[in-house]
């Protein structure tokens, strides 16, 4: 094919892989040359150099000074705008930046290079008549805020020294030396080492040990580490620990009363007022938490009913996508220390993967069905999210003051609909789950 701008050419693609394309693309060598004078000239028309007045440099030592950027310059835009032009008139979607590779033929008249990229995959939506999709069900009633209200005053639970064995429940702060072999090992020596019985902060041998001890009590124990141990040292190890039991405190909860109250945001301490409050977001946090697990199980339907090829440029971006979030995670949580982490890129390639594949699944459902989110929806889950602040207006302008953070709302408007559409297909199962597994809770 011919281009008229630099009188460039590409053949057919040939495809090596599902989604692998290759072009092959010339670029003239009188054009290229006539462009990269044309450039030289330009460049000596500003050139300033030692010894020589503005715009009067010799041509030559322009052409030695900026002869090599001038032709990488001129090439890199000959071959860009022939490949757009080619990829525009074969209506290739091109997924990712193309390598351009130099072809080993030898020509005087033109200068050839292949174009090597991936495409995106074509998708043809598969059918949801015959999935079955389970949707959890929770209705939130007194038992629910009960419970939640527990865990509030676990959360503001104190603790005051008593004299008598530690039992579950209680904190205890011990002084500990492990050995192994009978010498002490890393990380087995800890002095006023704080934790609370039956939490599961330490090993359930070591805790057991603990036990039954009072405040100046000392202890001499065997155990073993578990085989799946996190420290390939200790993992499956037999060790003694010596232990002296330095404090005993019980844990005392909070009353549900005015000061309860108020430590929870009710100025005026009314207990009822509390109780409307907590119940309003449990009720949003619950539908919330219902809402994804659905949606996890409508992609997982979606992918199922889907299998398709995915660019690996793709993959590649969000991989390194993912491992820059992930640094910078490490970074705000550990400070500078964790600035030069050696990540490896095979732990991010699974999600990276799916992520991929859900994107380009749920673009295609999206399109052919017409999901776009609404204006009206959008500011709804807005107002929604809201909520649960204290002044809930202000947070809606702050959404509607930037663009990029209501394009993040109507991406989960967006999805919202894709999950709609998909239960409105597919078999749904309604199943009910328990309040504790719900929120993530012990029993």
């Amino acid at each position: 094919m011919e281009t008229n701008a630099t009188n460039t050419s590409a053949e057919a693609a040939q495809p090596t892989s599902p989604l692998e394309r290759r072009l092959d693309l010339s670029v003239a060598v009188a054009d290229l040359d006539a462009e990269i004078d044309k450039r030289l000239r330009s460049i000596g028309k500003k050139a300033k150099m030692p010894g020589f007045r503005p715009g009067k440099v010799p041509a030559n030592i322009i052409k030695q000074q900026y002869g090599a950027e001038a032709h990488h310059e001129a090439l890199g835009e000959a071959l860009e705008r022939a490949f757009n032009e080619t990829i525009k008139a074969q209506e290739l979607r091109v997924a990712g930046q193309p390598r351009i590779e130099p072809k080993k033929t030898e020509s005087e008249t033109h200068v050839e290079f292949t174009a090597v990229f991936e495409v995106y995959p074509e998708i043809k939506l598969g059918d949801l008549k015959d999935t079955e999709i389970e949707r959890s069900v929770l209705e939130v009633g007194a038992a629910e805020l009960d419970s939640t209200i527990e865990v509030l005053r676990k959360q503001r639970i104190r603790y005051e020294p008593v004299d008598r064995a530690a039992a579950e429940g209680d904190r205890v702060k011990v002084d500990f030396l492990g050995k192994k072999g009978g010498e002490p090992f890393q990380g087995g020596q800890a002095k006023d080492y704080p934790f609370v019985l039956g939490q599961g902060g330490m090993l359930p041998d070591f805790e057991k040990a603990v036990v039954g001890l009072k405040s100046g009590e000392s202890k001499t124990f065997d155990m073993t580490f578990p085989s799946d141990y996190f420290s390939k040292d200790l993992a499956g190890q037999a060790v003694t620990f010596e232990i002296t039991v330095k404090e005993v405190a019980e844990g005392i909860l909070p009353e549900v009363d005015a000061d309860f109250a108020k430590a929870l945001g009710v100025e005026d301490g009314d207990v009822a007022k509390m109780r409307a409050e907590i119940e309003s977001n449990l009720k949003r946090e619950v539908k919330k938490r219902l809402q994804s697990k659905v949606k996890d199980q409508v992609m997982d339907a979606l992918l199922k009913a889907n299998p398709i090829t995915v660019p690996n440029a793709l993959v590649e971006m969000e991989v390194e996508r993912l491992m820059q979030a992930a640094r910078q995670d490490m970074e705000q949580r550990a400070g500078g220390k964790m600035k030069d982490f050696p990540m490896q890129r095979a732990w991010f390639a699974d999600q990276a993967k799916r992520r991929v594949t859900l994107g380009l699944v749920l673009s295609e459902i999206v399109k052919v069905n017409e999901l776009q989110a609404k204006p009206d929806q959008i500011k709804a889950i807005v107002q929604d999210a809201a909520q649960s602040y204290e002044h809930p207006e202000e947070v809606v302008r702050w959404y509607y003051a930037q663009p990029q953070r209501l394009a993040e709302i109507e991406g989960v408007a967006i999805e919202d609909n894709v999950v709609a559409w998909a239960l409105s297909q597919a078999k749904v199962v309604d199943k009910p789950v328990a309040f504790d597994e719900l929120m993530g809770q012990k029993s």
